[in-house]
């Protein structure tokens, strides 16, 4: 059963355009509303929003951070050497300067979440199909 479609979809924030332009660094389909977007501004803040199953290659962000506020849906959040954590709405995520981490849906739920990004993201290698069908 597909859970949360209609959470995600008709959120508090539009759920934007299929992610295209990060196409090659997820599984899966993702969609992208650019929130704040601004050269006067150090950070960039979105809606990013998954299917069951999408999630977005391991990642680095340099230079910056990123912190996520969990909308909507189920979705996991994994910095390496760790385990994943399961999130929920409500849920905040901080990720520091260099830590290589990932975060998507689960397998059976749509997922949503604003993330505050500084810096410039380094993307690495997806998660292995093994790795994430092993997560309960």
């Amino acid at each position: 059963m597909i859970k949360n479609e209609n959470e995600v979809k008709h959120g508090l924030f539009d759920i934007g355009d299929l992610n295209l332009a990060f196409k090659d660094y997820f599984v899966g389909n993702s969609y992208h509303n650019s929130l704040v977007k601004d050269s006067d501004v150090s950070v960039t803040v979105s809606n990013v929003s998954f299917e069951p199953g999408a999630r977005n290659n391991w990642h680095i962000h340099h230079d910056g951070y990123q912190i996520l506020l969990v909308t909507g849906g189920e979705g996991w959040y994994q910095e390496a050497g760790e385990p994943a954590r399961r999130l929920h709405p409500g849920d905040v995520v901080v990720t520091h300067d260099g830590v290589k981490h990932w975060h998507g849906a689960t397998k059976d739920s749509w997922f949503s979440h604003l993330a505050i990004t500084a810096g410039t993201p380094e993307w690495l290698e997806p998660v292995s199909d093994a790795d994430y069908q092993n997560l309960d």
